[in-house]
């Protein structure tokens, strides 16, 4: 008999029965103990056709459960879906007699929680991957309550690795003739920053000198992975808001015609995906986009991000706190305090000579407790094999922009020759790759902290 038309079949089965539950909900409210119990039997069913409306029926259950319900749901997950010592201790000894790679192969057999395979089964529901991709976003939110969860985490990160691999994204361009339904995920989604409306959205698509790139996956449909938002520059781009505007086709280094350009910005890139989360999309997309921009418009030289800096602004707060840093530079940096100090020229020239040093040290020589730089998007691009470039003054003058970083941005530069030489200098020994103008300035922060005068 022909096997797709008996998976055609299966499918169709399926998803008559979930539209049926949508159509016909239960009254009855479940509870954790029932999504047990359809799990039990989702691990202990043999065909594949019941296998797949048992896992429908178990994750329909999910969807109706409490955030109580669900938490204990996990905490079962726990105890009674884990590895079980006894076949482990058999497993391990028999490997320790032979030691030849079919008793290795029974000893990880018997590691693997029961969990993983509750997962694959589960993913074998229609709409399956995306409702696990969900339901990690709930475990997510209880991890820093419950850390006793993490076991199960592990479980979603290492088939999420698999299943979200390279090989199975597809990138699509979106610009103004994408479907609605998609543009509107675009809108939600967009992390970096908001948009504000159609019109906005549409500023941001429809222009000759912007590129919109999207991953997908076949497994979850219409629902974006992972985009980035791109204009294209002559020059590297200092400030946000003219671009957000739309003005940048107009101005002194913006373009009328994409041919024009020698530069192709990244200034939005947003994951969606909270269940997502530590699966990694960015190096990929920034690095097939490239390739793709390369391609139609070979006369680019210069990819590089104009990027927020988040977490700045705190860091700096602690700076003016420190009283071991000299009383003149925390003096300065008072000036923060001021409203409007951005527009006061006397005060924004003594805070940019302060903070702009400041900025260089926290991007290059600040650490997190695993030896990283301690800024997020400094490690996402540096460990993709780009440089820390420039640092520019009142990039962003919103007030999301003064709130998280002072206003600066941050250019990092892809040369497309030292990518991977700086990937691999940075994942060896956390090298943060700069241009001698970050460094300078960074020079310039540590004499300012021991009360030199700077040039």
């Amino acid at each position: 008999m022909n096997m797709m038309f008996l998976q055609e079949l299966f499918n169709n089965i399926t998803q008559r029965d979930a539209l049926l539950r949508r159509r016909h909900p239960e009254t009855v409210t479940p509870d954790h103990q029932q999504l047990v119990k359809a799990c039990h039997k989702l691990l202990e069913s043999d065909g594949e056709a019941s296998s797949i409306a048992l896992a429908s029926r178990a994750l329909a259950i999910y969807q109706r459960l409490s955030a109580d319900e669900k938490s204990s749901f996990f905490t079962r997950l726990t105890a009674d879906f884990a590895a079980e010592p006894g076949p482990i201790d058999a497993a391990y000894l028999a490997y320790q007699e032979v030691r030849d790679n079919q008793s290795l192969q029974r000893l990880f057999e018997a590691c693997e929680p029961r969990r993983q395979e509750l997962f694959r089964r589960l993913n074998l529901a229609s709409d399956g991957t995306y409702e696990l991709v969900k339901m990690r976003e709930d475990l997510l939110a209880l991890l820093r309550e419950q850390p006793e969860l993490a076991a199960i985490d592990d479980d979603f990160a290492h088939l999420f690795g698999s299943w979200f691999n390279r090989g199975f994204l597809m990138l699509k361009r979106i610009d103004w003739n994408t479907p609605a339904s998609i543009l509107e995920k675009i809108i939600r989604y967009e992390a970096v920053h908001e948009i504000q409306d159609w019109d906005d959205l549409r500023r941001r698509l429809d222009a000759r000198d912007r590129r919109c790139f999207a991953f997908f996956h076949p497994a979850i449909g219409d629902e974006p992975l992972i985009f980035v938002e791109v204009a294209l520059h002559k020059g590297l781009p200092s400030r946000i808001q003219p671009i957000l505007s739309g003005e940048s086709s107009y101005s002194k280094k913006g373009i009328d015609d994409p041919e024009d350009a020698d530069t192709a910005a990244f200034f939005g890139i947003s994951n969606c995906q909270t269940g997502l989360r530590g699966i990694s999309f960015g190096n990929f997309l920034i690095k097939q986009v490239v390739q793709e921009l390369s391609q139609e418009l070979p006369q680019l030289k210069y990819f590089v991000t104009l990027s927020p800096v988040p977490g700045f602004a705190q860091w700096l707060q602690e700076q003016r706190d420190d009283e071991q840093l000299p009383e003149s530079l925390r003096k300065s940096l008072k000036g923060l305090e001021t409203p409007g100090w951005h527009q006061d020229k006397t005060r924004e020239e003594q805070l940019k000579a302060a903070i702009r040093p400041l900025a260089a040290r926290y991007l290059v020589e600040e650490k997190n407790r695993h030896g990283l730089p301690l800024n997020p998007v400094a490690r996402f691009h540096l460990g993709n094999g780009a440089e820390l470039h420039r640092i520019n003054w009142l990039g962003d003058i919103s007030d999301k922009g003064f709130k998280q970083a002072a206003g600066l941005m941050v250019n990092y530069l892809y040369v497309l020759d030292d990518i991977e030489r700086n990937h691999e200098n940075y994942t060896a020994k956390a090298t943060v790759a700069c241009s001698n103008e970050v460094r300078d300035l960074a020079r310039r922060a540590r004499k300012l902290a021991k009360g030199e005068t700077t040039k």
